[in-house]
């Protein structure tokens, strides 16, 4: 097992000098999943949720999340994001929306934790826009699916 980087020898925590190394093409993609009860899907896809267009608004916030995730997670860098795109896919009967986010940037260092704070930030957003008719909502199943670019080359979730 490699050792931690955002650690110095003495164990106090650091953020990583990033500054030697050459940009690259960053790319990840990160998923979430929302279990809600199908009637609470079909007022989404119907557009008859009080609060607005749910997809639309998740969207935007998994962008602006991306945007800000340096504000959000200590020790994380600051990105100059080139790409950010927030889908979303529902299984009707099941009554689940599969939120997916692929984010890109060339940089010194990559995009994972935009990318997972993106479905993040978008299943929270369905959760609040839809509270108020399903408070049995589950978030659920944040990970990342695939990781390129960087030193440690590309990585790809086996499912």
């Amino acid at each position: 097992m490699s050792k931690l980087t955002h650690l110095d020898e003495s164990g106090k925590a650091k953020m990583v000098d990033v500054s030697e190394k050459p940009p690259t093409t960053r790319e990840a993609v990160a998923e979430a999943t929302v279990r809600m009860k199908p009637e609470t899907l079909e007022l989404i896809l119907e557009g008859k949720v009080a609060k607005g267009e749910v997809f639309q608004v998740a969207r935007i916030a998994g962008i602006m999340a991306a945007k800000r995730t340096s504000d959000l997670i200590p020790l994380c860098h600051p990105l100059s994001i080139t790409k950010v795109d927030v889908d979303f896919s529902a299984n009707r009967q099941d009554g689940i929306v599969t939120v997916t986010a692929r984010v890109k940037t060339i940089g010194q260092t990559g995009v994972e934790m935009e990318a997972l704070t993106a479905v993040t930030l978008s299943a929270l957003t369905i959760y609040d826009m839809c509270k108020a008719v399903d408070r049995e909502m589950t978030i659920t199943d944040v990970m990342l699916l695939e990781k390129r670019g960087g030193k440690s080359g590309e990585f790809v979730r086996k499912r």
